[in-house]
């Protein structure tokens, strides 16, 4: 890379993504993967430890093999502020929502203003807070060490926020702690795990494709 290219990068990094037609088409972009991560399922299968492994009884090859079905929009969420920065990160999931709210049944179940008392809406309006968290991190720039903050910080806002929020909803409906609890297990259990890997994958990769789109903007 030229001085001449390394300077237009740096000078971009300062000033962030300026708004154009082509900012506005990022955005765009970015609210349609947003969407698209919502709906599209991951099988990742990989190898665990058994938890009967010193029980004493038989084990074949399939009890360390394990498959997990992951939805990636929390990565796709954590990709987008970081691709877009902390402004235009909060357009697009502000756009998001408003679209599944008045429009579009953009969300995992539908969408429209009822959507609200949803137990799992509040994973969504995290995002907001995420974003502002970790876009405030990344921009001062894009270390390894930023970016585990960020996702560190960002992954465990949304799952933090969208747990209180449904005790929140649940409370309103008089639902148990049975099924709070199973609840919690199934939203924001393991599937923590695979949001910080994905999202630190995800974010990873932002670091270059901002490099990429500062060098053509």
């Amino acid at each position: 890379m030229t001085d001449k290219v390394v300077k237009k990068v740096v000078k971009k990094q300062v000033e962030g993504i300026r708004f154009s037609i082509g900012s506005l088409l990022l955005i765009l972009c970015c609210i349609f993967l947003i969407i698209i991560s919502t709906f599209l399922q991951l099988n990742i299968t990989h190898f665990i430890i058994p938890k009967d492994i010193f029980s004493g009884g038989n084990l074949n090859i399939l009890d360390f093999i394990y498959t997990y079905k992951f939805i990636p929009q929390i990565p796709v969420v954590m990709f987008v502020g970081a691709f877009l920065g902390r402004k235009y990160g909060i357009a697009a999931i502000l756009t998001y929502i408003l679209l599944g709210l008045f429009v579009i049944p953009v969300f995992a179940l539908g969408g429209g203003p009822k959507y609200i008392f949803e137990y799992g809406f509040g994973y969504i309006l995290a995002y907001i807070p995420a974003v502002f968290f970790a876009g405030s991190i990344l921009k001062s720039g894009f270390s390894n060490r930023n970016i585990l903050h960020a996702v560190l910080v960002g992954v465990l806002t949304i799952h933090l926020i969208g747990v209180l929020y449904m005790l929140f909803i649940a409370g309103l409906k008089h639902e148990g702690w049975t099924f709070m609890s199973g609840w919690i297990a199934a939203q924001s259990g393991i599937k923590i795990i695979y949001d910080l890997i994905f999202s630190f994958a995800l974010v990873f990769l932002a670091r270059y494709a901002k490099i990429i789109l500062w060098f053509f903007m």
